[in-house]
């Protein structure tokens, strides 16, 4: 069984429409098949598609380290598919098959049935094969995989995709859709990269630049995405010409390309392909890169004088080459040239070298992030006791991470250690209040809970009511607190509606004259200023008014007030016909 499941680690794990849906689910039956091997858990669940989905789950003695569907849910959190499996985990323990794992299964058999089991594996994906065997044995590559390819792809088809992608979206307000569209083309570059195939990944980027630098102007998005895209395209180019073999001539065509793309969005006040053009510039032979690849590092890192605002951008471009090349070294003589700490201990881990990277976090870590990316490393090589000790370090840096962090370090804790793992969840409490922690609190706290529970609402009645309203409103009412709900939203813009109707509806039975004298004020506003195009609101609410003078008994006053809306606004076509509709006169 998956250790320290819960509901409440569920839904802290997924949004609440994912979860509703799961419930349905699970509550249907859909869930079948679940299978246990070790710390692996697999199960079929039926959906909308004639083949069930798949779903896959792995967990350590800290709880749930990943959870994957077949499914093409792809927003926020676990899908609804992984919340029925896990809801009927924790429900129906019985309905879960007990396994060997496959090492069991396999120790018995000798030399010739093992390679009997491979080679009829082999014989369906040999490609898979191979790839299993290059990540064993990476010093060894088969003569396929030696192979540098010879041919040349063919850009014009991809010339034409770019420019059907900016003809069918120029002019529309928002321009995601078509850099969704020209980043699943950039995927085919990616392709040739992981195959140090830099000359074919730079043709095919090529062909996109060059198409998007001529008409990005005609994608008239509102939030200037489209500006902002040629960061990635920077970055993409960077890593092919680094990845590339490139000729004297090649390197000058490229150079005036760049030059020239650089011109021509500059005057638009996008700052652009400066990546690229270092990479092109310095290559792998530029002496101070040269100089720390051999392991001569000084405070200038990677450069002849002050690193330029690029310098961290381009350093990771290079790590993930070396590491793609398993230059191990080089990768961590670069990464700590370059301050890149959080990918210099990750690496330590990475390569089995624990011991040194746990000293070298105590004396170099200094963020939140820092400390989480070693301790997910570690934590993936089983290391479990370390890992939680590096998170713990991590909880009193802080920096971008720390909210993750604390989450993470919770959750790992619940199967090792109750009261870190109470610690780390007030720690991201106070960080970033939300019902899902308070809720994870109460589980973890046991007997400490009511002094807990008052100094948390303590700590809640004194945050921003416009900051933290959402958290605020959701806490106050899981407690029955109703007052302290109204008294969060009472004076909150009608921009935050969503949390002011949910704290209204609560209120209808206790407080129904606030709501009618809140709602009135914020409905009589739109209406009296005539705002057309937020007339639905104010019949939003209205219902709310409506709602309230019903509890009170006070049908009467209602008919009244009804009256007086129509009389002063009879001309409001629009709003009257929306009245009716909504059966409010």
């Amino acid at each position: 069984m998956i250790p320290t499941l819960s509901e409440t680690t569920i839904r802290h794990h997924t949004i609440a429409q994912s979860f509703e849906r799961g419930q349905t689910y699970y509550h249907s039956g859909s869930v079948y098949s679940i299978v246990q091997r070790g710390n692996g858990l697999s199960a079929r669940v039926e959906g909308s598609e004639a083949d069930p989905y798949q779903v896959n789950i792995h967990f350590d003695k800290g709880g749930i380290t990943t959870a994957t569907c077949t499914c093409p849910y792809d927003y926020e959190g676990w899908c609804k598919h992984i919340v029925a499996t896990l809801l009927t985990c924790l429900h129906q323990p019985d309905h879960i098959e007990q396994r060997p794992e496959l090492a069991k299964l396999l120790a018995p058999l000798n030399r010739e049935q093992l390679q009997t089991i491979v080679q009829n594996l082999a014989n369906g994906q040999p490609e898979w094969i191979e790839a299993q065997i290059a990540l064993l044995m990476p010093s060894k590559t088969t003569k396929a995989q030696a192979t540098v390819r010879r041919t040349t792809v063919d850009p014009k088809p991809i010339e034409r995709q770019v420019e059907r992608i900016l003809e069918r979206y120029t002019g529309q307000w928002n321009d995601e859709p078509a850099l969704d569209e020209m980043r699943n083309l950039m995927q085919k570059a990616d392709a040739f990269m992981e195959q140090d195939d830099g000359n074919n990944a730079l043709l095919i980027l090529g062909v996109i630049v060059r198409a998007y630098v001529q008409d990005w102007m005609n994608l008239d998005g509102s939030d200037g995405e489209s500006g902002a895209f040629f960061e990635e395209l920077d970055d993409a180019l960077a890593e092919a010409i680094l990845s590339a073999e490139l000729s004297k001539s090649d390197r000058q065509q490229w150079q005036k390309e760049l030059e020239n793309w650089e011109k021509e969005v500059d005057d638009y006040g996008v700052d652009s392909f400066a990546i690229s053009l270092a990479a092109l510039e310095q290559g792998w032979h530029y002496p101070p890169l040269q100089r720390v690849l051999q392991g001569e590092i000084t405070e200038l890192g990677a450069w002849e004088d002050e690193a330029p605002d690029f310098a961290d951008d381009l350093a990771r471009i290079r790590l993930r080459i070396l590491e793609r090349q398993g230059r191990h070294q080089e990768y961590l003589y670069l990464a700590q040239a370059e301050g890149q700490t959080d990918r210099y201990l990750q690496m330590l881990a990475k390569l089995g070298r624990t011991e040194e990277a746990i000293s070298q976090a105590q004396q170099q870590m200094s963020t939140a992030g820092e400390a989480w990316t070693l301790a997910q490393t570690l934590r993936e090589q089983g290391e479990l006791e370390q890992a939680l000790s590096i998170a713990t370090q991590g909880l009193s840096l802080g920096g971008s991470h720390a909210y993750q962090l604390a989450v993470w370090t919770s959750e790992l804790a619940e199967g090792m250690d109750q009261d870190v793992a109470l610690q780390a969840r007030l720690t991201a409490f106070q960080l970033h209040p939300s019902l899902p922690d308070y809720l994870k609190m109460q589980a973890l706290a046991g007997d400490q809970w009511r002094s807990l529970q008052q100094e948390l609402l303590t700590t809640l009645q004194g945050l921003s009511d416009h900051v933290h309203a959402e958290a605020k409103v959701a806490i106050f009412l899981q407690e029955g607190l109703i007052d302290a709900a109204i008294s969060t939203v009472d004076q909150l813009s009608s921009y935050q509606s969503e949390v002011i109707h949910s704290v209204m509806d609560a209120a209808v039975p206790h407080r129904p004259e606030w709501v009618i004298e809140n709602a009135r004020r914020r409905a009589e506003s739109i209406m009296n200023e005539g705002k057309a195009q937020y007339y639905y609101y104010a019949t939003n609410w209205l219902r709310k008014v409506h709602a309230a003078y019903l509890q009170l008994g006070q049908q009467q006053e209602w008919q009244r007030y009804r009256k007086e809306l129509l009389q002063t606004h009879a001309r409001k076509r629009k709003l009257v016909s929306m009245l009716q509709q909504r059966d409010l006169v």
